[in-house]
Parts: structure tokens; C-alpha cells; sequence
């Protein structure tokens, strides 16, 4: 009797875990999604490389849509693209390369793969995992390629930093852009927003009321001087030196960032609604340590709530999770490209992965380039390509490429930083204009 109900509670647990369709129905096969999510993947048309049509393949792999296209002469090598935040959407779908790459691979005789991912919200662990799977997918359909590379955009920049230290020697390079390559810190960063915002304002602090979105945050804004246009009256113009600072430090169109940067920000508070840890990232967000600066005229520091994170096993693990660390171990070059304005994926990513792979003794692997644009993932066709160039060359014995320098204060507070790989052609289309023009 004692082994009866042990086998009915197992399979109770066993229903809850997999939902009533899966439950019922068995395991979903591997060329179907998951229960719960459909696909949209519809044909891509080949591409003409020297007058001769590209070859591509697509379908669905361990429950993820995917494309594959191969040059008519291909150079055995292949560029696996991980793709950024797609939301709370059900429906998966696939991005080819952006910028120009995808014909730029293709005409160089590079093939290319891009994967859905088997799930959508932000989901480290499925970009991870269905990118492994569709590399490993692409050996069997086309042949095993001789190198391997990776390039992401946003989320898909952590997709591809995490990939590189969880499959060593799987990969060959990497090439995330406006990635979230200080992976915990970018939530912190929201969380430092609001409680700062708040401290700031006098307002209730967190966890945020029901109400927050329709009824503090206007407050909050009036109180600060920011409704609208507004700059800012004193205590606005404190919490803006707090943003630019924990966004990256004083650098060249900072301001103008923060103006186009806040009311989007403002619009991120809520209270968690409940779910996966990628549905609600932000419960591996902790301002323990922050330091908050300046520290006048409120001493912020002294009154802010500080937070512990909400989910303290997610934050400290090491294991692949939604959310995952990101160590800085890396073993292969990473060339990466960053925003200077950006503050919904922040410049200053780009130093905590600095000071990640620095502590490890790999910062002769690491290259990193500001592109002065404020716009997230705004980079012109001419800064990727030769980007993807330069790391390629890298990786086959060539010449480190030049970068800039993230960590000194000085060099990034001057006027013209950025200027060195930005693409003065584009200047001032998107928001370069926000940006003196570079000499």
C-alpha cells in the first residue's frame, strides 16, 4: 500500500511539473515546441552569393525553430548567432544575422545557424542550451564545421559569454554587442534606479505597491523635476549623476543619455507578478553594496532600503540558470561592441566583464570598443563588420585588434572617447547626433 501511493504522489508531482497536455500525452518530440509556445519561422529566401543561390535549411530541433544557410563555396567555417530578449511572447522565432552579416558570412564563404531558443522571457540557460543543440544539429545536416564562432546581440551577448565558459573549447570566438556581459549587475542597476529614485523623492520604498506604475512614479518625477522634458531641479539633478555614474561614469553624451534613457526607466517598476526566474529576472537584484555617488545633497548612501536578493540561491550559484554568472574565464578571443548612451543595457557592462575577465589573468583575450550612439543595439553596418573582420583575424593568429580602454575614469570622460571606432559616415543618423561629431 506504502508503494502505491508513493508511485500516485510521483506522478501527481510528475503532472504538476509537465501540465495536463504533457502529462497526458508523453514527452513532446524534439521537432515540435514545448507546450504552451507555437512557431513562426516562415521560408527564408536564399540569398545569391557571385550570382548562385545560398542553400537553407530550417525546421524545428529539441523543441527550438532554427535557420541554416550555407554558401554554394563554403569555407568550412560557421557563425552560430544568438539572438536578444524576445518578452513575454509565446510564439518562437529566429533572426538571421543583423547589420549586413548575414550577406557579408555568406559572401566571405562563412555558413550561419540561428536558433529560437526553446523558450522566450529572459532565458540565459535556453539561449544556451538550443544554441549548443542547433551547432551540434548543423554537423550532422551540413558537416562538422572547422571553427565555430559566436555573435549576440543583448541578451544574446550573455547567451554567448556564458557559452564560451560552460563549452570550453567548443567555441572559437565570440562577438557580443550591447550584451548583458555584467549579467546580475544589469538587474541591480534597475533595482538602483528606483530605490534611489525613491530615497530621492521620499516616497514609499521597495517592494513597490500594486499601484507603482500608474501612481508613485509621476510622483516621483515631479518631485525630482522630471516630468516630461524636465532636467531637473536639485535633488533631479543628483539622481541623474547617480544613473550616469552606475551606468558607466561621466563620458561624453551621459546627459543626454539619461534624458532619452528615463522615462523607460521609470516604466520598468512593478511589483513581481509571479512565475519563472526568467519571467522575474529581477529577483536575483541586490543594491547591498552599492555605492551611491555623489552623495549630496542627500546622503543617499545613509537613507536608501537596501535589498537583499529576492532569490539569494540564484544569485550565488554557479550552475546555468536563466540568470546565469558570468565568470570571466574565457579561453578564446571576445571582441565586443558597446552603446556609449545605452541605459537599458548599460556601458557599464562592459566594465564589470572587464574586471570579471581581468581578475582571471585573460585580458589579453578581451577587446572592447564604445560606439557613441545612445540607442540600445544601435550600431551602423560599417562598426560590426569591422568588428567581425578583426576578430577573425584575431583568431587566426593575426594581430590583437585595438580597443578602448573601459576602466580609466579619465580616458573615458574625454570628449572624443568613442570617436576611435565609431563610423563617422553614420554621424548624425539615430541619436549620434546627441554626440559632438567626432574631429
Amino acid at each position: 500500500m506504502r508503494r502505491r501511493s508513493l508511485v500516485l504522489s510521483v506522478l501527481a508531482t510528475l503532472a504538476l511539473l509537465l501540465g495536463p497536455a504533457q502529462a497526458n500525452a508523453g514527452p513532446v518530440r524534439g521537432d515540435r515546441p514545448l507546450p504552451g509556445y507555437t512557431v513562426d519561422n516562415p521560408p527564408l529566401e536564399p540569398a545569391l552569393v557571385d550570382g548562385r543561390p545560398s542553400r537553407v535549411l530550417q525546421g524545428v530541433h529539441e523543441h527550438a525553430a532554427y535557420v541554416i544557410e550555407v554558401p554554394p563555396r563554403w569555407n568550412g567555417d560557421l557563425l552560430m548567432w544568438a539572438h536578444g530578449f524576445r518578452g513575454a511572447t509565446r510564439v518562437l522565432t529566429v533572426d538571421p544575422p543583423g547589420y549586413g552579416l548575414r550577406q557579408r558570412l555568406l559572401d566571405q564563404g562563412y555558413a550561419w545557424a540561428a536558433s529560437s531558443y526553446y523558450a522566450n522571457d529572459y532565458d540565459v540557460r535556453a539561449g544556451v542550451l538550443s544554441t549548443r543543440d542547433l551547432a551540434d544539429h548543423f554537423g550532422k545536416v551540413v558537416g562538422k564545421p572547422r571553427r565555430t564562432y559566436l555573435a549576440g546581440v543583448s541578451m544574446g551577448g550573455h547567451v554567448a559569454v556564458r557559452s564560451i565558459e560552460q563549452y570550453p573549447g567548443r567555441y572559437d570566438a565570440a562577438l557580443p554587442m550591447c550584451g548583458v556581459l555584467g549579467d546580475h549587475e544589469l538587474f541591480d542597476f534597475f533595482l538602483d534606479f528606483h530605490l534611489a529614485a525613491q530615497d530621492l523623492a521620499d516616497v514609499p520604498a521597495y517592494p513597490f505597491p500594486a499601484d507603482y506604475a500608474t501612481g508613485a512614479v509621476p510622483l516621483i518625477q515631479q518631485r525630482l523635476g522630471l516630468t516630461g522634458t524636465g532636467t531637473g531641479n536639485e535633488l533631479g539633478a543628483q539622481f541623474r549623476d547617480i544613473v550616469v555614474n552606475l551606468s558607466g561614469g561621466d563620458r561624453p553624451g551621459a546627459q543626454a543619455a539619461f534624458a532619452y534613457w528615463k522615462d523607460y526607466l521609470f516604466g520598468l517598476a512593478g511589483p513581481d507578478g509571479g512565475g519563472t526566474l526568467a519571467q522575474q529576472p529581477g529577483r536575483v537584484a541586490t543594491n547591498a553594496d552599492t555605492d551611491y555617488e555623489p552623495d549630496s545633497p542627500v546622503d543617499v548612501d545613509a537613507s536608501v532600503r537596501r535589498v537583499p536578493p529576492a532569490d539569494p540561491v540564484a544569485r550565488r550559484t554557479q550552475r546555468l540558470t536563466e540568470v546565469p554568472a558570468v565568470t570571466g574565464r574565457i579561453g578564446v578571443p571576445v571582441l565586443s561592441l558597446h552603446n556609449l548612451g545605452d541605459a537599458f543595457v548599460p556601458f557599464s557592462m562592459e566594465q564589470y566583464y572587464r574586471a570579471d575577465v581581468a581578475r582571471h589573468g585573460r585580458g589579453d583575450l578581451l577587446v572592447q570598443r564604445a560606439i557613441r550612439t545612445v540607442g540600445h543595439c544601435e550600431f551602423s553596418d560599417a562598426e560590426v563588420a569591422r568588428a567581425w573582420d578583426d576578430l577573425v583575424r584575431w583568431e587566426r593568429g593575426g594581430r590583437r585588434p585595438a580597443g578602448d580602454d573601459v576602466r580609466d575614469p579619465a580616458t573615458v570622460a574625454d570628449p572624443r572617447y568613442g570617436c576611435r571606432f565609431t563610423d563617422r559616415s553614420a554621424y548624425p543618423a539615430g541619436t549620434r547626433g546627441m554626440f559632438a561629431a567626432c574631429p
